[in-house]
């Protein structure tokens, strides 16, 4: 019985990670790490440190893909070098505002705004806040795939224990 609470326990925080990423309040990497680290002292499945270091590395990526999409993509849909930086912060910011639409609407408005104090037409900020919009859709995507990818590793390790 004990076992199935573990693993039960372990598959929630792996669906709460998902959750995560349209609500980050519930921060998606400790969530995938709280199943890790529930199996690994309960059952011992001997990961090794390749699984471990990689985990490591796809959680850094995990957590700045957001950050490094957004800017991405308000630089190459002309925005400044202000409002590549701005959207990053913003999208950190726009999480703790009107959670899950803070995420949106907080890059979108306040690319715009950085825009048009740096003197860019109104069509050129609104180019650069769409920008914004695409990476944020481009950091759900790579989250999802991140995050799943650690995922089946983790099973995949798992069967091979």
């Amino acid at each position: 019985m004990f076992d199935i609470i573990m693993w039960l326990l372990i598959i929630v925080s792996f669906i709460l990670s998902f959750v995560g990423i349209m609500y980050p309040i519930i921060p998606s990497p400790l969530m995938l790490w709280i199943g890790f680290i529930l199996c690994y002292f309960t059952f011992d499945p001997g990961f090794t440190w390749i699984f471990w270091s990689s985990m490591v590395i796809l959680t850094i990526i995990l957590i700045v893909s957001d950050i490094f999409a957004n800017g991405y993509f308000v630089k190459k849909y002309g925005g400044s070098k202000w409002g590549e930086r701005i959207a990053g912060v913003a999208v950190v910011v726009g999480s703790f505002i009107i959670p899950p639409f803070g995420i949106l609407i907080v890059p979108f408005v306040v690319v715009i705004l950085i825009e048009l104090i740096q003197k860019r037409t109104g069509k050129q900020a609104i180019r650069a806040a769409i920008g914004s919009l695409f990476g944020f859709l481009g950091g759900v995507v790579a989250k999802i795939l991140i995050q799943f990818m650690m995922i089946v590793w983790f099973f995949v390790s798992i069967v091979i224990w």
